[in-house]
């Protein structure tokens, strides 16, 4: 049987302080990613056919997964393609982090400067009622855009393609900000690794 499993993070539990407090990743990644990974292999036990396929493919084409794991692994599968990418994107707080190079001049393009995406940015994330995420997807010209999706829903289920994302469910931020959720996207800006989502960027845009 091919299972999923959880991916190791990069660097120290603690490396993202004070932006994002150590017991809040050890959760977080231990605890919460490793249950969507555990429930997504109950799902497919015994779905030959399925395993065979990557996360992607699962999740880009729901209706191919029979309707009685369907949600199991829409919602599981999702958190764990969802995880799996943010802890890729993170890294040491840094002031003044911003994008450089190819992905920097996207989003100039479509947002006009890089303080109007994190606007755009910001207010999805925000407005995004309960749980959920919200992304920078590229699009299908190359260029990006800012989206959000309820839940662990992925942008590859509307066919696109996600280089960066917040979580916004409270046990991403609620040990140190509480129902403060602007205060957390704020300094979300000072923890995303720019090098990692312009690699992603190239290689989504090909």
């Amino acid at each position: 049987m091919a299972t999923y499993s959880l991916p190791a993070l990069t660097y120290d539990f603690g490396a993202l302080e004070p932006v994002i407090d150590r017991q809040t990743m050890e959760i977080h990644h231990d605890k919460h990613h490793q249950a969507y990974v555990n429930k997504l292999n109950a799902a497919l036990e015994g779905q030959d056919s399925l395993q065979e396929k990557s996360l992607e493919e699962l999740l880009s084409n729901l209706d191919a997964v029979p309707e009685s794991i369907r949600t199991a692994v829409r919602n599981n599968g999702g958190g764990h393609l969802n995880h799996s990418l943010f802890w890729e994107i993170l890294a040491a707080p840094s002031e003044n982090n911003a994008p450089s190079g190819k992905l920097a001049q996207a989003i100039d393009a479509k947002f006009g400067s890089f303080e109007n995406f994190k606007s755009a940015f910001s207010d999805a994330a925000a407005t995004r009622f309960g749980s959920g995420w919200a992304w920078l997807i590229v699009t299908e010209d190359g260029g990006v855009d800012v989206t959000s999706t309820l839940n662990q829903d992925n942008p590859i289920q509307n066919g696109q393609t996600a280089i960066l994302g917040i979580d916004v469910w409270e046990h991403a931020y609620y040990l140190n900000y509480q129902n403060r959720r602007p205060d957390y996207i704020s300094n979300f800006f000072k923890v995303i690794n720019w090098d990692a989502v312009s690699a992603k960027y190239e290689n989504a845009h090909g």
